[in-house]
């Protein structure tokens, strides 16, 4: 196996140099480069992750969509929500996505978590009861840390998560700033990892601004 070998990623875009730079080409931003540690590959070939199948002799009744109980999201969703699937819903800030979605965790029958990375859990529970959406089976976490947020999952085993928003969850392992290219690269994919590990649908918000 290789020697591992050092890189200077963006904290901004996500770009990555082999040498260190003031500046990045890529997005113009000053003094963004942070040095990584990236192992070199080594030569073990992964074990098969499944096998091919005829189409026909697939079983797709335990895919079978769940209805969010919202009609017009239902139609965007193709029926609705899918275990173990990852849905990002995007928007610009102060359109109603964190109302949406309240709605839609208060309504399902099972238990839910919803993390909100921007608003303490009294200021969700003052809007869930604007909407009437105080129910027992609805559980919320505060918490922006990644760690955090999958030992929660862990504690609460939920059928239905929602995450608000993306760009506010950090990973303590990746040395960039929350929001960043890096970090949400990483945290969506240990996100989806977990969804699919577990087979529990999640909603991830992401704000748009430009």
């Amino acid at each position: 196996m290789g020697r591992a070998r050092t890189l200077y990623r963006c904290t901004e875009c996500g770009t990555e140099y082999p040498k260190w730079a003031g500046q990045c080409t890529a997005c113009d931003a000053w003094n963004t480069l942070v040095d990584e540690e990236v192992a070199a590959p080594g030569v073990v070939v992964p074990a098969a992750s499944g096998v091919a199948q005829p189409i026909a002799e697939i079983a797709a009744e335990v895919l079978a969509p769940h209805p969010t109980g919202v009609g017009e999201l239902d139609r965007v969703l193709g029926g609705g929500v899918v275990d173990g699937a990852v849905t990002l819903l995007g928007g610009e800030p102060g359109i109603g996505k964190s109302t949406l979605l309240l709605q839609l965790l208060a309504g399902w029958p099972t238990r839910t978590l919803y993390v909100t990375g921007e608003e303490s859990t009294q200021q969700v529970r003052l809007r869930a009861e604007r909407l009437g959406a105080v129910q027992p089976h609805l559980w919320l976490l505060a918490e922006t840390s990644l760690p955090h947020v999958l030992a929660a999952i862990e504690q609460v085993q939920p059928r239905l998560v929602v995450v608000d928003s993306i760009q506010t969850i950090a990973d303590p392992e990746v040395p960039s700033a929350p929001g960043s290219v890096s970090q949400v690269r990483s945290c969506a994919h240990r996100l989806v990892a977990e969804a699919k590990r577990r087979g529990v649908p999640m909603i991830l918000v992401g704000h748009v601004t430009k």
